[in-house]
């Protein structure tokens, strides 16, 4: 064991800051480090439940389905605000390949056939409890069976794109797309399109 592995974190206490989308808390830490030194730490974290995402691909045309919405954090930082991601949402009480079913439908108006598990990863452990499992999935034009762009009774209100994969990844070193998940998963496809076909 090296002594990194040593270290230890105790929950002394928990204060619940907001809870409305999404549950804000402030915990104090006593936590021991690698030294064997004791520290009183804080941090507030973000409660938000699990999601998922997918990279819809179609290989005849080497194109991926994205969607554009609004975003206010990339507006509050001076990106642009409507931004260009894959298709994803949260769980709400499914398993990970139902909800990202239902999500593609909702968003893309793509019905999934084969869903494909990659990895899950946590894209902000330092303040966000929130675990995403990411997924692909092999389309074509005849699974798109209904407009997509999301739920009116959630206000959701998604442009739905299909742009070719090379087009994707240069989007990205253009500054077109900067969605962490997104990113993760055309620099996957970038690398796997073959297993794809």
């Amino acid at each position: 064991m090296n002594k990194f592995e040593e270290a230890k974190a105790e929950i002394v206490s928990e204060k619940t800051l907001a809870d409305q989308w999404t549950r804000l808390s402030s915990f104090d830490l006593d936590y021991t480090d690698s030294r064997g030194e004791k520290h009183r730490l804080k941090r507030e974290i973000y409660h938000r439940t699990p999601a998922a995402c997918i990279l819809l691909y179609d290989p005849a045309r080497e194109t991926v389905v994205l969607v554009r919405q609004y975003r206010l954090p990339a507006q509050l930082v001076g990106e642009p605000a409507w931004m260009i991601e894959a298709p994803a949402g949260l769980l709400d009480g499914d398993d990970p390949e139902a909800a990202i079913r239902r999500e593609a439908m909702e968003e893309t108006g793509f019905r999934v056939r084969d869903v494909r598990f990659l990895f899950k990863a946590m894209t902000s452990p330092g303040s966000s409890t929130e675990v995403i499992h990411f997924f692909a999935a092999v389309i074509d034009t005849s699974d798109r069976v209904a407009d997509g762009g999301g739920l009116a009774e959630e206000h959701e209100d998604i442009e739905v794109l299909e742009v070719r994969l090379s087009d994707a990844m240069a989007m990205i070193g253009d500054g077109d797309i900067y969605d962490a998940k997104t990113i993760m998963l055309l620099q996957w496809a970038s690398l796997n399109v073959a297993s794809l076909k």
